[in-house]
C-alpha cells in the first residue's frame, strides 16, 4: 500500500495542475502572460535605449579619444623624430669619438710599445745597477773577518764582547790570593840605612826585633863611556918619515861609535819602526845633546848589519830547505811610488827569511827558498806557488773569511754556511789531536764525505740560481774548493802541516809596519837590506836566552 505522504503530495500536485488547466481554459492565464510579456518587452526596450545611449556616448568618447590619440601620436612622432635626430647626431659624435679613440688607442699602443722598450731597458739597467750595488756593498762590508784586509786597515773595528759577569768585588788582588810582586834587582849602590823614628829613640820600651823591611827604588840612566886613545908621533930626521902606534881595530875617524850606539839606533829604526829623525832626537835627548848622529850614518846601519850577517843567513837558508813544511807569502812594497814585492819563507819552528823582489810571479820566486824547496808549502791561493814544492796546503783562514763574505752577500745560499761550519769543526778536531798521534782515518773519511756533499749542494744551488755578473766571488770560491780539495784537507792527513798560513801573515806584518812608517823607500836596495835585517831579527827573537841588544851590538862591534 502506497505511503500516505506520497499520496498527499500527489493530490496537491493534481489540484495545482487542474487549477492551471482551468486558468488556461478560461483564458485568464493568457491575459496574465501577455501582460507580463508586455512589461518585459517594455523593460527590455528601456534597457536597449539605455544601452544605445551608452553606445552613443562610447562612440563619442571613442571619437574624441581617437582624436586625442592622434594628437598624442603626432606629438610622440614629432618627439621620436626629434629624439631620432638627436640620436643620429649623437651617433655621429660617437663615431667621431670612436675614431678619435681608435686613433688615441693606436697612439697609446705605440707609446706603450715605446714605454715597454724603455721598461725593458730600465729593467736591464736596474738589474745591472743591482749587481753593481751588490758588488760595491760587498766591497764596503769587507773587513778582517771576511777578506784578506788586516784588522789595522779595517774601517769597522770589531767590538770585543765581554761575557764576564760582575762579581761586586773590588778590583785588584783578592784576599788570600798569592800576589805577583815586582822582581827585586841587584843593588848597584850600598844600602841606605834609614834612622829609627825619634819616638823609638826616646822610649826605652822599644826593642830591636832583628827583622828588616827592604824596599828598592829602581831607576835607569844612560852612561856615556868615552875612551880616548893617544898615540905619540915620531919623526925620522934622516928619512923624514913620521910614525905612531897603531890604533885598535875600528878606530878610524877622529870620533868613532861602538856597537852599542849603532845597535841602539838600528833597533829603534828597524825593530821599533821609528823614523831616523826621531831615533837621532831620542839619543840626543838621552845624552843631553852630546850625541848628534848624522842621518847618513843611521841610514847606513841597515846595510852594514846585512853585510855582517850574510853567513848566518846562508845557514838559515840551508836549514829551511831541510824542513818538511814551509810557510810562504808575498806582500806589496813601495819604492819611489812604484810597486815591488816582499816574500817571506818561514818554518813552523821560527827560521825566517825575507826577500825583496821587483816583480811578482815566477820572477819573484827566483832566488828565494821557495825556488829550491822540495817539501810541503803552506800558502794562500797564489797559483805561482803550485809550481814549487812536493805538496801544498792552502790557508783555511782565508777560506773561512771568503765563506763569511759569501754568507754576507749571498744570504739565500746554504752551502757557504755549512762549509764554514765544517772547516771550523775540522780545524778544531785537528788542533785537539796530540802531535804524537795520527788522525783517525774514519773521522777523516767522514770529513771528506761531508766536504763533497756540501760541494754538491753548492753545485745545485748555483744551477738553480746562477751567480750574477758583478758578484761571483762565492761561485769562484766553490769552483776553487772543488778543484783544490786535496790541498784544503792535507792538514788532516799530515800532523806536521798546519791548517793556516798565519805564520807567514804575522811575519809580513813586521814589514807592513815599517812600510807604514817609511811610506815609500828611496831605493830598492833599501828594502833589500831591510829584508835581510828583519830575517836576522826574527831569528834572534826566537833565541829566548839571548839579549837581542847585546847580539846586535856584538855584530856591529
Amino acid at each position: 500500500m502506497p505511503d500516505s505522504y506520497d499520496f498527499v503530495t500527489l493530490m496537491c500536485r493534481l489540484k495545482a495542475a487542474q487549477k492551471k488547466v482551468k486558468d488556461f481554459t478560461s483564458g485568464e492565464k493568457y491575459v496574465q502572460m501577455k501582460t507580463l510579456h508586455r512589461k518585459e518587452i517594455q523593460n527590455y526596450k528601456s534597457i536597449i535605449r539605455k544601452m544605445q545611449d551608452e553606445l552613443a556616448r562610447a562612440h563619442s568618447a571613442m571619437a574624441s579619444m581617437r582624436e586625442h590619440w592622434f594628437e598624442v601620436f603626432e606629438d610622440l612622432q614629432k618627439e621620436f623624430e626629434q629624439k631620432l635626430k638627436e640620436a643620429e647626431h649623437q651617433l655621429k659624435k660617437m663615431e667621431e669619438r670612436a675614431l678619435r679613440a681608435e686613433q688615441q688607442r693606436d697612439e697609446a699602443l705605440d707609446k706603450m710599445k715605446e714605454l715597454r722598450l724603455q721598461f725593458y731597458q730600465t729593467a736591464s739597467e736596474l738589474e745591472k745597477e743591482k749587481g753593481i750595488n751588490q758588488k760595491l756593498r760587498a766591497q764596503l762590508n769587507r773587513d778582517f773577518e771576511n777578506s784578506s784586509i788586516p784588522s789595522s786597515k779595517s774601517n769597522k773595528p770589531k767590538k770585543i764582547a765581554n761575557s764576564r759577569e760582575k762579581t761586586g768585588k773590588a778590583p785588584g788582588g783578592q784576599p788570600g790570593h798569592k800576589g805577583h810582586g815586582r822582581k827585586k834587582q841587584e843593588p848597584t849602590k850600598p844600602p841606605v840605612l834609614l834612622p829609627p823614628p825619634q819616638e823609638v829613640l826616646e822610649d826605652p820600651d822599644f826593642k830591636k826585633t832583628g827583622n828588616t823591611i827592604i824596599k828598592q827604588l829602581v831607576s835607569i840612566r844612560l852612561v856615556m863611556d868615552v875612551i880616548e886613545y893617544h898615540a905619540d908621533v915620531y919623526y925620522n930626521s934622516r928619512t923624514g918619515e913620521r910614525m905612531h902606534a897603531a890604533f885598535p881595530e875600528g878606530i878610524v875617524d877622529d870620533v868613532n861609535y861602538d856597537g852599542s850606539i849603532k845597535a841602539f839606533l838600528f833597533l829603534l829604526n828597524n825593530e821599533c819602526c821609528t823614523s831616523i829623525d826621531k831615533s837621532r832626537k831620542f839619543l840626543s835627548d838621552l845624552t843631553g845633546g852630546k850625541l848628534n848622529i848624522s842621518k847618513g850614518m843611521v841610514s847606513r846601519l841597515c846595510k852594514e848589519f846585512a853585510l855582517k850577517t850574510e853567513e848566518e843567513r846562508k845557514n838559515i837558508y840551508a836549514d829551511i830547505l831541510l824542513s818538511p813544511v814551509m810557510h810562504t807569502d808575498c806582500t806589496n812594497a813601495k819604492v819611489n811610488g812604484k810597486s815591488c814585492y816582499v816574500y817571506v819563507c818561514a818554518t813552523p819552528d821560527g827560521k825566517t827569511l825575507y826577500f825583496a823582489r821587483e816583480k811578482k810571479g815566477h820572477e819573484g820566486v827566483k832566488g828565494t827558498v821557495t825556488e829550491d824547496y822540495q817539501g810541503t808549502l803552506v800558502h794562500d791561493h797564489d797559483r805561482t806557488f803550485y809550481g814549487y814544492g812536493s805538496d801544498h796546503q792552502e790557508c783555511l783562514a782565508h777560506v773561512l773569511r771568503y765563506l763569511k763574505d759569501s754568507m754576507d752577500n749571498e744570504a739565500d745560499r746554504t752551502w757557504n754556511k755549512d762549509m764554514r761550519s765544517l772547516i771550523q769543526e775540522m780545524i778544531h778536531y785537528r788542533n785537539g789531536i796530540p802531535s804524537s798521534e795520527a788522525p783517525d782515518p774514519e773521522k777523516v773519511s767522514s770529513f771528506e764525505k761531508r766536504y763533497r756533499e756540501i760541494l754538491e749542494t753548492a753545485k745545485k744551488e748555483y744551477e738553480y740560481i746562477p751567480p750574477g755578473d758583478y758578484y761571483r766571488d762565492g761561485y769562484n770560491l766553490y769552483l776553487r774548493m772543488e778543484k783544490y780539495m786535496s790541498n784544503h784537507l792535507l792538514f788532516l792527513h799530515d800532523h806536521r802541516v798546519p791548517a793556516t798560513n798565519n805564520e807567514a801573515e804575522r811575519l809580513l806584518r813586521n814589514y807592513k809596519r815599517k812600510q807604514a812608517q817609511a811610506v815609500s823607500f828611496r831605493s830598492f836596495d833599501s828594502i833589500d837590506y831591510l829584508c835581510q835585517c828583519m830575517s836576522m831579527l826574527v831569528v834572534m827573537r826566537q833565541e829566548e836566552t839571548a839579549n837581542i841588544f847585546d847580539r846586535v851590538s856584538q855584530i856591529f862591534g
